[in-house]
Parts: structure tokens; sequence; C-alpha cells
């Protein structure tokens, strides 16, 4: 017998969540007819939703056995959903999908099916468009990928999703990695492993909003960059360089006009100057202080989640009164 957990990351998501339910029900009853040794856990990880997001899934676990849940003390954010759900996993394979249905159900037999015999140890989707999309969001998620890939040493494939089924090994590894400040997209890279992608178009949320804003996309690709490379720290480097040129040449300025002229260069001229190098130091000092914050963070060894409730304290609670 084979077990394969399905982790599934949920911040209020209560409008989606029994639309989800029923499609993943009839994936698992296919499943287990063309592969009879299958069976199967639903491990749903509660990020401090406001909403009836944990109620559905209390309700959930007492009525069907392979649910489980883990409710967390608040919002720690996603990467910290997905590792909780990868840390609490039992299974063979594991599976990492959002509640939305935007990674569609449908593709887990194909995604199996690719792993099963050994020759792929994950088996993962890529959006080959982005319709539905803004424009300017597009055009700074492609950005990123290109700076991402020329920066570092990790190749993040562009359009590749969190939607994933992984082997125990590879769940493994990436357990391994016990920093605070996780960006998954990287991390499932810079593991390695084989990994097989499968092309598909963009898929709309049947029901909710997402909860990711623009603004919080930028914030998480910088501690994608902050995490996997080190190249922005050269651009202290570079703008030192170029202050020290830009400086060179000011006092060759001024040394030219006090012999051909015998006048100072405009005060307007050396105000430019002087704000332009201020600036290029506070945009230096910044970058210095988001890798220091970030060791920072590592330093305290704090935990990555904090579990308030989960299913087997539910029931002991309900079965108590």
């Amino acid at each position: 017998m084979s077990l394969i957990s399905i982790v599934v990351p949920c911040y209020n998501e209560e409008e989606v969540l029994p639309l989800f339910y029923t499609e993943i029900q009839k994936v698992m009853q296919q499943m287990q007819q063309e592969h009879p040794s299958l069976t199967f856990e639903m491990l749903y990880i509660d990020d401090g939703s406001r909403d009836r997001t944990l109620e559905l899934l209390r309700e959930m676990s007492l009525h069907d056995d392979r649910v489980r849940y883990i409710s967390f003390s608040r919002n720690f954010g996603k990467e910290a959903g997905m590792y909780a759900g990868l840390e609490q996993s039992k299974g063979d394979y594991v599976v990492v999908m959002d509640a939305d249905l935007q990674h569609p159900p449908a593709f887990l037999p194909n995604m199996y099916n690719f792993v099963k015999d050994g020759e792929y140890d994950c088996a993962t989707t890529r959006r080959v468009s982005r319709e539905g999309e803004s424009k300017v969001r597009s055009f700074f998620a492609r950005a990123f990928y290109r700076l991402m890939n020329r920066i570092s040493q990790t190749e993040i494939v562009d359009g590749a999703q969190d939607f994933r089924f992984m082997t125990r090994q590879m769940v493994d590894a990436i357990l391994g990695m016990h920093e605070y400040s996780r960006f998954s997209k990287g991390i499932f890279s810079w593991v390695g492993f084989k990994t097989r992608y499968i092309e598909y178009e963009n898929v709309e949320r049947p029901a909710g909003t997402s909860s990711w804003s623009f603004w919080g996309l930028f914030r998480y690709s910088i501690e994608g960059i902050i995490a996997f490379s080190t190249a922005p720290l050269m651009v202290p480097v570079v703008i030192g360089i170029i202050n020290f040129v830009i400086s060179a040449l000011l006092i060759v300025l001024l040394i030219v006009q006090l012999l051909l002229h015998s006048t100072l260069v405009p005060v307007t001229i050396v105000l430019w100057v002087l704000f332009l190098i201020s600036s290029m130091q506070l945009f230096s000092t910044g970058i210095l202080g988001q890798y220091l914050s970030k060791t920072y963070m590592e330093s305290k060894h704090r935990p990555i989640y904090l579990m308030r409730e989960n299913e087997e304290i539910y029931r002991s609670r309900t079965q108590a009164k």
C-alpha cells in the first residue's frame, strides 16, 4: 500500500473549500479504481484564517477520517503553511496544492504516473500563459524570473508552480533546509531531483479572491532574490566606484574652472552631485540592511510556525464534552 498525502495551505478559503473537497474526492476515487494499492490523507493547513475556514475543516475531519488539519496560532504565511504540511505529512508521496482550484486536481493521476515508476522524483505544473492577470503584474513576474536566473546559480523555471507531486526522498531533502525566511520555488530547484514539468493554461478561481496583492508578490520576490543570490551585495561596490569617478571628475572640473575662468562651478551642480551620491549611499545601505536583517532573524532560531489546534485535539475536546 502507498499513501499519498495531499497538503493544502488555506487562508480565508471558506467559499472555495467545499468545491475543492468535492473535486479532490472525485480524483481520489478515480485513482483508487486505477491503482487499488493507493490510500490518501488530506492535510489542510489553516494559516490563521479569519473566516469560517477552520469551522469547515473541523466538520470535514469529523465526517472523513482521511481529513487532517493544522490550525496556526496566527497568520504565518503560505511558506510556513507548506513547510508545516510537508513536516506533518505521513505519505510515501506528498502533493502540495492550493485550495482555490487554480491547481486542478484532475492533474494528479498524470502526475502520479510520472513519479510512481521512479523515473522522476517530482511532477509539477508550469503555466504557459498568464491570462487573467494584469499586464503590469505579468511583466514584473517575467522580469523577476529573468533576473533570478541571471544572478542566481539556482535555475527557477518561468511559470513553475508550487503545485507539486513529490517522492518522500525529495520531501525529506526539503525539510532538511530549516531556514526561517523560506522561498519554496528556489528551494524546490536547489535540492535538485529529477522533475517533470506539465504545461497548462492559467485557470481562474471559481470563488473567493486571492490573498496575494501586487505589493505582497513584490516583497516575496525580494525574499527570493536575497535567499538565493548574493549578487545584490555587489551593487554597493559598483556604486562606490561610480561615486569615486563622479567625485574625481568634479574635482577636475573645479580645477579647470578655476584655472580658465577663476570661477567656481555653480552651486546647483554641486548640490545635484551630492544628492546623487547620498542617494546611492542610502540605496547601498538598504541592500546591506536587507541581508543583515535576514541574518538577524535566522540567528533567533524562532519556529517557522506555531500550532494552535489539529484534528486530534479537536476530536478529544469534542468527546470530552
